[in-house]
């Protein structure tokens, strides 16, 4: 194994208007190293910046896990609780910077997904999983650490607060059927059908209107933040826009719009 394969990579490759980002790092279960971070801050910060995008899938490479967590490397110097503080306020900026990409974004899950993976599929907006797909944060049986409150937030957010206590207290891992019965799953496929559900989706946000995806997301996210908060220049922007009108005219004509994203 060389450096560079044992710092892993975060990969980015554009279909069209989709992006495809990848966590390859297959020979230790796609655990992310602090270079992986930093190319996974840097490649959503791009992708924050394209006007012409539409739509994100993330995925794991090997067919085996999304994303095990970070490595535990990254711990190895630790020596007081100010170290541990610093860490999680580093990868909430990384998470932060997953979460604000404007489009859709989509986890492509094929296998195991704990710890920090967890946390970044939790960030995604839809995502989908095969069959035998499993789901943790066994961290009170492995290297004894804690999650920041803002993940321990998303945790309860996905699963429910009973399922993030048997994920935590007792470290078990739910499988797919349970994922999906708590709504943090949208699809559970087989393995061989992982892609053509993903093209599916992909379709399906093509084929609405992106300023209305756009503002939805960020309600959502701002809502979850400030369930007061004010929005007048999220529905500014829908109803001032060129798709608003196009839409209007296309339902009233019997004609699809074509949307334009402004």
């Amino acid at each position: 194994m060389s450096a560079n394969d044992a710092d892993g990579a975060v990969t980015l490759a554009r279909r069209g208007a989709v992006a495809h980002v990848t966590f390859d790092r297959p020979a230790a279960r796609n655990a992310m190293t602090r270079q992986m971070y930093g190319q996974l801050h840097a490649i959503c910060d791009e992708l924050q910046a394209d006007a012409t995008l539409r739509a994100v899938v993330l995925r794991g490479a090997g067919g085996k896990t999304f994303v095990a967590g970070s490595d535990v490397r990254i711990f190895s110097g630790f020596e007081t609780g100010e170290d541990g503080i610093a860490y999680e306020r580093e990868m909430e900026e990384h998470t932060l910077a997953l979460a604000r990409i404007p489009v859709p974004t989509i986890a492509a899950i094929d296998g195991w997904t704990v710890g920090g993976g967890l946390n970044l599929a939790a960030v995604c907006d839809l995502r989908i999983a095969t069959v035998g797909s499993r789901f943790g944060v066994p961290i009170a049986r492995t290297v004894g650490n804690c999650l920041s409150m803002a993940n321990y937030a998303r945790l309860v957010a996905g699963f429910g607060a009973a399922r993030a206590k048997r994920m935590l207290l007792l470290g078990e891992i739910l499988d797919a059927d349970e994922a999906r019965a708590c709504g943090f799953l949208a699809e559970i496929v087989e393995k061989d059908a992982l892609d053509d559900a993903v093209t599916r989706i992909c379709d399906t946000i093509l084929a609405n209107a992106p300023v209305t995806l756009r503002v939805s997301k960020a309600a959502i996210a701002r809502l979850a933040d400030d369930p007061g908060a004010d929005g007048d220049d999220l529905i500014a922007s829908c109803y001032g826009s060129r798709d608003f009108k196009a839409g209007v005219a296309g339902f009233l004509s019997g004609k699809p719009p074509a949307w334009e994203g402004r």
